[in-house]
C-alpha cells in the first residue's frame, strides 16, 4: 500500500493513518538533555516516532530550565511559539524543571498547553502521552491541563534506557540527580530534590552500551560529582567509579569530568590521585567556586576557606601540569560590595584559570538568598561582569599562546569551507574553546593536531 512514497510522503501518510509522532526540544543544561533522550527513549520503544519537524508531529514536547528567571523567560517563548502554530490535533506538554518548580505559573502564562510532567517524573511520560492523546477527539481548550504528579520518583532507571544523550561523537552519562548541597542562591535542591546517585552497576552498563556504538568522549555530569556515591555510604564514589571506568570501558579514549564541588570531600587526595593515574581521564575539572571573598560566600552558603581552594588548585595542577581548569563565578550576589568584587577580582588574575564564566545574581523565589535584598543594582551588576571577563580574556589570550607549537589531540565535531572544526581535552562541549584545523577531517574521531595560532578562546592548527 505505501510501495513507491518516498520517505517524506511516507511519513505524512504514517502520520495522517494514525501514526504516533512526537517533536521534542531540550533547553538548558546537558542533565536536562540526558532526561530528554530518557523521554524520547521510552516513546520510541512504544512506537512513537520522532518527527524532524514540529509541524508533523502529534506531540511537541519541551524540557524546560527553570533555574533562573531568563531561562523561564525562553521556556514560555519557546513553548508559547509552538502554541500559536499548533493544529487542533497536537498536543503539547511542557516537561523538566519549570513545570517541576512552578506548574500552574507556566500553565496560566502560556494558553494552549495540554499536559505538565515535572523533571522527577519524566519517567511517566508515556502515561501523560497515552492520557491526553485519548482526549485528542474531544479535548477543548478551556479543559484542564493534565499534569502528572505522583510523588518522588526521581532517580528511578527506567529498563532498557540509557541515562546519557549522545552529541556527535560526545555522550553526556548522568551519575545522579538532584543535589543535597545548600548554597542560598540555588533552587535545584527546590526542583529537583536531594542527592540520589545512581547505582554503580548501572552507571557502568550505560557506560558499556555508550562504547559500544562507537562513543570517543563520555562526559561525566550531576549536580554535583563530586558528591556521587555519598548518598549510599560510599566515601570515595567518584573515584571507585572513575577505577571501574576505566577497566569497563578501555576503548573509550576521553572520560571528562564536569561540575566538581570545591571542598575537602569533593577534592579528596584519592580523587586528585585516581584522575592523574589514569591517561583516559581527561585533565579537566569543571568546578564552579562562584565567589572569592569570605564574607562572599558564607552569605551564599558555599565553603568559604579560600586558602584551601588555593591549595586544591596547586594540587589539581601539581599532579597534572598540563590540567585544564574551569571555574564560573557570580557577581551582584546580595551586599557585595566593590571591595568584595575586587577581591574576585584579583582572585581571578592570582589563579589564571583556563576557562572562566560569569552571572550576574539571578533573585529566585524560594531559596535562602531570597530572603536578602536585590540590592546590588543590574547596571553595577552586569559592569562586574563585564571587567570580570575583561580581566579573564588576556589570561585566556596568554594561555593559549602557550600552547604554540605544541600537538594536541582533538575531537573533529563539524567542517566549513576547507576547514574542520573539534575540541582538545580542554574544551568541554559548548561552553569551552573550539580548535580550528585548516584542512577537512573524518567528524567523530580524534586526531593530532599541531597548534599555529591562537585566539582569545580559540585555537588554530594543523594536523600533525
Amino acid at each position: 500500500m505505501t510501495a513507491g512514497l518516498c520517505p517524506l510522503l511516507l511519513c505524512n501518510k504514517l502520520i495522517m493513518d494514525g501514526f504516533r509522532s512526537f517533536y521534542l526540544i531540550s533547553l538548558g543544561c546537558p542533565k536536562n538533555l540526558v532526561d530528554s533522550e530518557g523521554m524520547a527513549t521510552l516513546l520510541r520503544q512504544a512506537g512513537y516516532g520522532p518527527a524532524t519537524d514540529p509541524e508533523a508531529a502529534d506531540f511537541l514536547i519541551v524540557n524546560t530550565c527553570g533555574f533562573i528567571e531568563s531561562a523561564r523567560l525562553e521556556a514560555r517563548t519557546v513553548l508559547g511559539e509552538l502554541a500559536r502554530k499548533k493544529e487542533p490535533r497536537q498536543r503539547i506538554i511542557a516537561a523538566g524543571c519549570y513545570s517541576q518548580r512552578c506548574p500552574g505559573q507556566l500553565a496560566e502564562l502560556v494558553p494552549g498547553i495540554d499536559g505538565l510532567i515535572g523533571t522527577r517524573q519524566w519517567m511517566d511520560i508515556l502515561d501523560l502521552v497515552e492520557q491526553i492523546g485519548a482526549q485528542r477527539d474531544r479535548r477543548q481548550p478551556s479543559d484542564p491541563v493534565v499534569h502528572v504528579s505522583r510523588g518522588e520518583r526521581y532517580g528511578r532507571d527506567p529498563t532498557g534506557v540509557v541515562r546519557g544523550a549522545i552529541q556527535g561523537g560526545s555522550a553526556y552519562l548522568k551519575l545522579a540527580d538532584g543535589c543535597s548541597r545548600s548554597c542560598a542562591f540555588c533552587a535545584i535542591p527546590i526542583i529537583k530534590g536531594p542527592t540520589v546517585s545512581r547505582p554503580p552497576a548501572a552507571v557502568l552498563a550505560d557506560a558499556r552500551r555508550l562504547d559500544e556504538i562507537g562513543v570517543q568522549e563520555i562526559i561525566l555530569i550531576a549536580q554535583d560529582t563530586t558528591g556521587y556515591g555519598r548518598d549510599r555510604g560510599i566515601e570515595h564514589g567518584l573515584a571507585e567509579l572513575l577505577d571501574d571506568l576505566v577497566v569497563t570501558i578501555p576503548q573509550v579514549p576521553w572520560i571528562r569530568l564536569m561540575y566538581g564541588y570545591p571542598s575537602h570531600a569533593g577534592l579528596s587526595d584519592r580523587l586528585v590521585e585516581t584522575m592523574a593515574s589514569h591517561p583516559q581521564i581527561l585533565p579537566y575539572v569543571d568546578l564552579p567556586l562562584q565567589h572569592a571573598h569570605p564574607d562572599v560566600l558564607r552569605r551564599m552558603r558555599r565553603p568559604a576557606n579560600v586558602d584551601y581552594v588555593r591549595g586544591a588548585i596547586g594540587r589539581l595542577r601539581e599532579a597534572m601540569p598540563e590540567i585544564a581548569i574551569r571555574t564560573t563565578f557570580i557577581v551582584g550576589y546580595p551586599d557585595e560590595t566593590e571591595e568584595e568584587f575586587r577581591t574576585l577580582l584579583h582572585f581571578v588574575k592570582e589563579n589564571r584559570f583556563d576557562r572562566v564564566g560569569v552571572f550576574t545574581y539571578s533573585h529566585e523565589e524560594g531559596t535562602a538568598a531570597a530572603a536578602l535584598s536585590d540590592n546590588v543594582p543590574r547596571e553595577v551588576k552586569e559592569d562586574r561582569r563585564q571587567r570580570l571577563m575583561a580581566a579573564q580574556q588576556p589570561i585566556s589570550l596568554e594561555n593559549n599562546r602557550a600552547l604554540a607549537g605544541k600537538v594536541l589531540d582533538v575531537l573533529i565535531e563539524g567542517e566549513g569551507e576547507g576547514v574542520s572544526v573539534g575540541r582538545s581535552y580542554r574544551d568541554a562541549p559548548e561552553v569551552d574553546g573550539l580548535v580550528l584545523v585548516e584542512t577537512k577531517l573524518p567528524i567523530g574521531e580524534i586526531v593530532p593536531v599541531r597548534i599555529t595560532a591562537a585566539l582569545e578562546y580559540d585555537l588554530v592548527g594543523v594536523p600533525s
